[in-house]
């Protein structure tokens, strides 16, 4: 069962603070065509933005929901939202944003 289901991980990514961040296929697709089909083939854009974000909050609402951000162009960014849960992470979603949560700062310190 966890070897097929490693089979539909679409990517998996290490983030500086230290969890592993996947996606499965499936999930992917829902983000891309029903949530936010402008993020559609940014795959990259989303690996790099978890690798190497500028700013990481951690979400007001959930302790356990962090928001990854890096820049793509003047006050645009990548947003990249992250689940850990029993030291797994997993992808909520990820879109384009002009604004920065308001969440608490947790890296850089």
């Amino acid at each position: 069962m966890a070897e097929e289901r490693h089979k539909n991980v679409l990517f998996a990514v290490m983030t500086p603070l230290g969890f592993r961040v996947r996606v499965t296929k499936a999930y992917w697709r829902i983000i891309t065509e029903i949530k936010h089909p402008v993020m559609r083939g940014r795959e990259e854009d989303v690996k790099e933005t978890l690798r190497s974000p500028t700013e990481i909050r951690v979400s007001k609402k959930d302790p356990h929901v962090y928001l990854f951000y890096k820049p793509e162009r003047l006050r645009r960014w990548v947003c990249v939202v992250a689940k850990r849960l029993n030291g797994e992470g997993f992808l909520i979603t990820t879109y384009p944003t002009d604004a920065i949560k308001e969440g608490r700062r947790v890296w850089p310190r």
